[in-house]
């Protein structure tokens, strides 16, 4: 199915109550929110003004399909309320059809929950310069991109819209959410990694690191939150090309990032404009992560 391509979402009927990066939030109610994943692109944390056409709804569908598939390892923000109901209009249905979901008004924790099970990215970078990440000592003699011994958890601040999320120790989790509610985390993070890089491997996709983010309810229960392995907050390698020493290609942003070092940009506002192809590109390799993993390709 063929949804509008939207930079931005106009949903009057309802308060609006924030824009992420890729996100617009707004109030349903005192117990519920609406999420729509627009289809603008972020890049070294800058958001471009050339959407990528479908991105909101392979998000949203990669998405609700892990938030179903792990659910008996934690409960998650979904309710089941229909997006449509909520809003007003044929405008608006058309607005949110495909890309939003109502969720629980939960209060997010302020750390990001990141699983690596491959050596890569800021985690290959501290390795360099430490023999660890985030604290935790690791084997000497890895290789970029090698497996590690065991999935770690690395987390990290949450970084204001514009700024850049900066690694945390462990240590440092505890002192921020308490020792108890840390270790809720870390189990839960690196359970929800370790069963979603089993069965993505069946799939032909490799996991390589991913981010998770948890909220809690007035008791205190954890819910997962967010988006969960999706392009966006994951590594996703393609296993038949898998290969230790160098960096795999993603089924995500990557064709952007690697367009945009080839400019003389500071990567800070405005950001360049990006060629057609480059977006065309992006688009069909979340497409095809998308089918890889779910089996749909109907986006």
């Amino acid at each position: 199915m063929n949804y509008p391509t939207i930079f931005e979402s106009s949903i009057a009927s309802l308060p609006l109550l924030g824009r992420g990066k890729v996100r617009d939030i707004y109030a349903v109610d005192d117990q519920h929110l609406l999420i729509v994943t627009t289809d603008r692109l972020s890049a070294f944390d800058v958001i471009f003004a050339d959407p990528v056409p479908g991105k909101g709804a392979v998000l949203t569908a990669v998405a609700n399909f892990w938030f179903g598939k792990l659910a008996h390892v934690i409960p998650n923000q979904l309710t089941g309320i229909d997006p449509e109901s909520v809003v007003s209009g044929e405008a608006e249905r058309a607005q949110v059809a495909g890309r939003s979901i109502v969720v629980r008004r939960l209060k997010p924790l302020p750390i990001e929950a990141v699983a690596r099970g491959y050596l890569i990215g800021s985690g290959w970078k501290d390795y360099q310069t430490s023999g660890a990440v985030c604290g935790i000592s690791l084997p000497a003699g890895l290789q970029l991109a090698q497996a590690l011994p065991e999935p770690i958890f690395t987390p990290a601040t949450k970084a204001d819209l514009g700024e850049h999320d900066e690694n945390i120790s462990y240590a440092a989790v505890e002192k921020l959410i308490g020792s108890d509610l840390a270790k809720q985390v870390r189990d839960a993070t690196l359970r929800l990694y370790r069963e979603a890089a089993a069965f993505a491997r069946v799939r032909g996709i490799l996991i390589a690191d991913t981010k998770f983010e948890f909220g809690q309810d007035a008791s205190g229960r954890l819910y997962l939150i967010d988006e969960v392995l999706t392009p966006d907050s994951s590594r996703f390698w393609p296993a038949e090309s898998y290969q230790v020493g160098t960096s795999p290609p993603s089924f995500d942003k990557q064709i952007v990032r690697d367009y945009l070092e080839t400019l003389n940009w500071n990567k800070q506002p405005p950001a360049p404009r990006l060629p057609t192809e480059i977006i065309a590109k992006t688009s069909e390799k979340y497409r095809e992560a998308m089918s890889k993993l779910t089996g749909a390709c109907d986006i």
